[in-house]
């Protein structure tokens, strides 16, 4: 309510599904008066947005420094969407009017698109179409390549590429991925195959773009690489107007240098090359990759959730741009156990630095936030007293998967290694051979498994006296203490030898589960250090937060505020760089 006992006033002026606009509408007449005016122009808009508090707009509608210099209320723009490019955040912030958006809500959407596209390449469905509309039944001039047993190769892996790879694999098909800077996440990904450009291009059977508009990917695909293509090749744009040569592919085309295209995207948008789309072997799409029903009112009610909390002056935290948040750091539990030696060495450059680069990963859980990655820092902030922490929430279904680090124990003799883990009290070894291991582990469900260099092969079973957790943490407590521990992602004992020749042996551990290390820190419980391995697309690096206003006595509501502010000052002055693969890197 504002101080004159008038309701603040929201002005919604874009296109919403009408399902979405019923949902949006009825959430915000709780706390505003609501006026939705879709296709207002420029001059009208100018005219009226005076009268607001607060406005929701899509891509459509441009709110440029003049607009808001006419905004002597407005106090929130909101965009329904990921890109703030038709918004001056500059001029917002010089008002101190907040900007909103949703990024990452068109993912799924993109993905879905891309493979409806491919397979009306796959089957050629629109010349079937079209075909019998036309009243000719020519079907052996009709029948496509199909999808099962053919290659896809995705160019970018970021959001989009990874979900295009999943509903790729779900056709049978064989996944190529190409990428600038691999990554651990790529690296990890099962049944994806990281090669450079050129054999991505020369062996796909279709090619799909899901990188961003920059100078590097200007004109990624011309005439010279379609010219590396198969003949019976289809390429694929549902991502940047920018990184296709038009010319040059409409010269590969009438030259059968490949075999058909498929575009979302064209460098002038409407006015698009008319010798382009009515090509026969092209299919076209009016830039509606992002257009779904239910991604649009998500959208909505999300940036309407948003504009409430400002509006209200509500004291929970207000959703930032990248997901980040502070967070009080006692509720910030970690689901493994920590080297104290690199606490204390991180904290003192903590506070020598006098910055948080990089932000813990968190799963909000009720009250709490459980650490996927980042124990350490959280760890070092708890030891300084910080009572306030950043860390970036990501929830279970965002595309989080969880991995097992293997520990390949070095500078210790084997026999005083077999020694020390046979003493414990907590667990059982019985000896094996490397080819019964794997069947005895799934048979008497193993803690793990050792393999010495000495070939000798033992299975780690619980106690009866001890529980899982606790027979883990004693497990590896002397062997990290006794020796150096290095994470690795490979099981081979023979391989692992030629890496590290100060060798003595390798644990494997059983497979978790996300939901089990949620339970375990919940519980209170933690896992050892170094088994779980969390990939998280999307993550947030470089943010270079200062740790002063965190350990200051505001509140945590203004201190949400100077990070939502942070953030958007950032993706204002184009400091923000999503890269292929899912990493934000946040430079100053």
């Amino acid at each position: 309510m504002k101080p004159n006992g008038q309701r603040p006033r929201i002005l919604i002026c874009g296109p919403i599904a009408k399902a979405g606009i019923e949902q949006v509408i009825l959430m915000l007449e709780k706390h505003a008066d609501v006026d939705a005016k879709s296709g207002l122009s420029q001059e009208t808009l100018l005219n009226c947005i005076g009268n607001y508090e607060a406005i929701i707009v899509n891509r459509a509608a441009k709110i440029g420094a003049d607009v808001i210099k006419r905004a002597e209320r407005l106090r929130v723009i909101g965009q329904t969407g990921a890109r703030l490019d038709n918004i001056d955040v500059v001029a917002a912030k010089e008002r101190d009017i907040k900007v909103i958006n949703c990024p990452g809500v068109n993912t799924r959407t993109i993905a879905e698109h891309t493979l409806a596209l491919l397979l009306e390449l796959a089957y050629r469905l629109p010349q079937a179409e079209l075909s019998i509309k036309e009243g000719r039944w020519k079907r052996e001039k009709l029948i496509g390549p199909g999808l099962t047993g053919k290659t896809v190769g995705i160019i970018g892996f970021g959001r989009v590429g990874r979900q295009v790879a999943i509903r790729a694999r779900a056709f049978g098909m064989r996944v190529l991925v190409n990428q600038p800077r691999p990554t651990p996440e790529l690296n990890l990904e099962s049944h994806v195959e990281p090669v450079d450009l050129t054999e991505l291009l020369k062996e796909a059977d279709f090619v799909t773009l899901h990188v961003p508009a920059n100078p590097e990917t200007d004109r990624l695909i011309s005439l010279d690489q379609l010219a590396l293509m198969k003949p019976t090749a289809y390429l694929i744009n549902t991502a940047r107007k920018s990184v296709i040569d038009e010319a040059g592919l409409l010269e590969a085309l009438n030259k059968g240098v490949i075999s058909g295209a498929a575009m979302d995207v064209f460098t002038q948008e409407p006015n698009i090359n008319i010798d382009l789309i009515r090509h026969k072997q092209v299919v076209v799409a009016p830039h509606i990759a992002t257009s779904a029903k239910d991604n649009r009112i998500a959208a909505a009610i999300t940036v309407a959730k948003q504009v409430i909390d400002i509006i209200k002056d509500a004291d929970r935290p207000i959703e930032n741009p990248l997901s980040l948040r502070v967070v009080p750091t006692d509720r910030v539990l970690p689901h493994e156990n920590v080297d104290s030696r690199r606490v204390n060495k991180l904290a003192a450059r903590l506070e020598a630095d006098g910055i948080l680069s990089n932000p813990p990963i968190v799963i909000e859980t009720g009250d709490h936030y459980v650490v996927l990655d980042g124990a350490t820092r959280t760890t070092a902030l708890k030891q300084l007293n910080y009572p306030h922490t950043i860390v970036q929430i990501v929830s279970p279904e965002n595309e989080v998967s969880l991995h097992t680090w293997f520990h390949a124990i070095r500078q210790i003799e084997p026999g005083k290694l077999i020694k020390i883990l046979d003493d414990l009290p907590e667990i059982s070894m019985l000896e094996s051979s490397p080819s019964k291991i794997l069947d005895e582990m799934f048979e008497y469900g193993g803690l793990c498994y050792l393999h010495t260099v000495e070939n000798r092969v033992f299975l780690v079973q619980v106690a009866q006296e001890a529980s899982h957790i606790q027979a883990l943490n004693k497990l590896t407590e002397p062997y990290i203490t006794a020796s150096r521990v290095e994470r690795t992602l490979n099981n081979s004992i023979s391989g692992l030898r030629a890496e590290y020749p100060d060798l003595a042996a390798l644990v494997v551990f059983q497979e978790h589960t996300v939901e089990q290390v949620l339970q375990i820190a919940q519980a209170g419980r933690v896992l050892p250090a170094g088994i779980t391995r969390f990939v998280i697309p999307g993550r947030v690096l470089r943010l270079k937060a200062n740790l002063d206003y965190l350990r200051s006595d505001k509140s945590l509501a203004e201190k949400n505020e100077w990070l939502r502010q942070l953030v958007v000052d950032k993706f204002s002055s184009r400091e923000v760089r999503y890269y292929q693969e899912p990493v934000y890197l946040l430079d100053e």
